[in-house]
């Protein structure tokens, strides 16, 4: 019973409006009625969420290798109903889910891939999982499911007669690096929707309006010659030497590109043994800008920088992309109906157990301690330009399709994402009341934009404008899916 505390507002909402009804128009009292509905059937439906969010927050399954979870969610909208298309764009955990038929057709983004070496127990402390590797400390096990369980709440109300037109729900593999969702856009799964619905777990609840960095990756290769390092060091060639050449290279460079620039890579293989010369090293780069022609242009000279450390150290280098995405378009059309929406739904309301579990774990976070009280609130709409350091695929669909995604608590408040703090909150009830709130919002909204038609045009009309002449070109070109990219 505890999750209905969540919806308490929205109750005494929608009570209002059904209040108001008989003096509606019809189609305004049947939107009216559908969201009731829909809210219903959400809240009916959140023990079942809730156990399908925890099993594959137990899965933890990384980029590309989701298969589990994959499976899970196809199973329950084949159930429900859904036409199901797997493997999609040369990705075998990838979905389209589709129900109905005709226009407007609306499409929910669903990721449910984990972040390697961030195995934690739903605990205040950390406890890392032993013999486990992986953890969803991005949400990603709320993501999905909140996103399949909105989907069949609005199939629900297309087989009832209640609304007209189709509902698709997109399993999205690798969000965490892989560029999944680039993969599907190339493939033009995108092309028949007039809008597209996402989500994200956070600490605060939110529409999203800020962009989103640009992002292209790439693992660089290394080759080199082995040999004793003691007895006979001249008669190798370290890769290692490369890798680290590179990385100083790259590291005085960071003087010299703009200041919103990010960059940051790890060594994957240094080497096995500190008295061989590793014959073969190679390390994973990021770089991030605001802007996708900077981004391909500091790429450029970070390649560049590989290059040179390969040929003062006797070496050979490749590189393969694995990843570029981006930036994330902003549609305030939709922005302004989802605000309306999570307005209504609102926040969660901790438990007095939740409460202990959120001041036991907030003195592990680098900063102040925020308010547990804001998970009860929605943050009011605003429009920053730029500010948002992190990066998805969902941008790559934004420059395909009117986009909107809001940001739902499902972490104590301060929570750093990609934490194990995160994986910890995520385990709890703490992030699968969160993932309430973000189910509801996306349905009412796509209620919304199924019933009213002028919401659609003017969501057009702003998207057009927003790309301007630009044509749409993947940023990672036409390589296939890095599908052991984690490994």
């Amino acid at each position: 019973m505890k999750h209905f505390i969540i919806c308490t507002l929205m109750l005494a909402s929608i009570s209002s409006m059904a209040q108001k009804k008989a003096k509606l128009d019809p189609a305004a009292a049947a939107v009216i009625a559908s969201k009731e509905a829909t809210i219903n059937a959400l809240n009916a439906s959140y023990d079942a969420d809730k156990k399908t969010a925890l099993q594959i927050w137990d899965f933890a399954e990384v980029g590309y290798k989701e298969v589990k979870s994959s499976a899970l969610h196809v199973q329950h909208l084949k159930e429900a109903g859904f036409t199901v298309e797997t493997g999609v764009a040369g990705i075998p955990t990838a979905f389209v889910a589709t129900y109905g038929s005709g226009q407007p057709a609306i499409g929910i983004l669903a990721e449910f891939d984990a972040l390697p070496g961030l195995a934690q127990n739903a605990v205040a402390e950390k406890s890392p999982i032993a013999g486990k590797n992986a953890g969803h400390a991005c949400g990603h096990h709320l993501f999905g499911t909140a996103s399949v369980s909105a989907g069949i709440a609005i199939k629900e109300l297309i087989a009832a007669g209640k609304l007209k037109g189709t509902i698709k729900v997109y399993g999205c593999p690798a969000e965490e690096g892989g560029s999944g969702k680039v993969f599907l856009v190339r493939a033009g799964v995108f092309n028949d929707l007039d809008a597209v619905i996402h989500w994200h777990p956070d600490d605060v609840n939110a529409v999203s309006t800020t962009s989103a960095l640009a992002n292209k990756s790439a693992k660089f290769k290394f080759y080199g010659v082995s040999a004793h390092a003691a007895a006979a060091p001249d008669q190798g060639r370290s890769a290692l030497d490369a890798v680290e050449a590179m990385d100083n290279m790259v590291n005085m460079m960071r003087e010299h590109i703009p200041q919103e620039t990010r960059i940051h890579y790890v060594i994957t293989n240094g080497g096995k043994a500190p008295n061989v010369v590793p014959d073969f090293a190679e390390v994973y780069y990021y770089v991030r800008h605001p802007k996708r022609k900077d981004v391909v242009e500091i790429f450029d000279r970070v390649v560049k920088a590989a290059e040179g450390a390969a040929l003062g150290t006797g070496t050979t280098m490749k590189y393969d992309i694995i990843g570029g995405t981006h930036d994330l378009l902003i549609n305030k059309t939709l922005a302004e109906v989802m605000q309306t929406n999570l307005e209504k739904v609102g926040g969660v309301t901790y438990t007095e157990e939740e409460k202990a579990f959120a001041k036991k774990i907030q003195p592990t976070f680098i900063g102040a301690p925020v308010a547990v009280e804001t998970a009860g609130t929605v943050r009011p709409l605003s429009y920053i330009s730029e500010g948002n350091s992190g990066s998805t695929d969902v941008g790559d669909v934004s420059y395909t399709k009117p986009t909107v995604g809001l940001r739902g608590a499902t972490w104590v408040p301060g929570t750093p994402a990609h934490s194990w703090q995160a994986v910890a909150s995520g385990g709890t009830e703490i992030g699968t009341k969160g993932m309430l709130v973000a189910s509801k919002t996306m349905a009412l909204t796509a209620i919304d934009l199924m019933t009213n038609p002028a919401i659609i045009q003017k969501a057009n009309e702003e998207f057009k404008a927003s790309i301007g002449d630009y044509k749409y070109k993947a940023l990672l070109g036409d390589i296939k899916p890095a599908l052991n990219y984690r490994d």
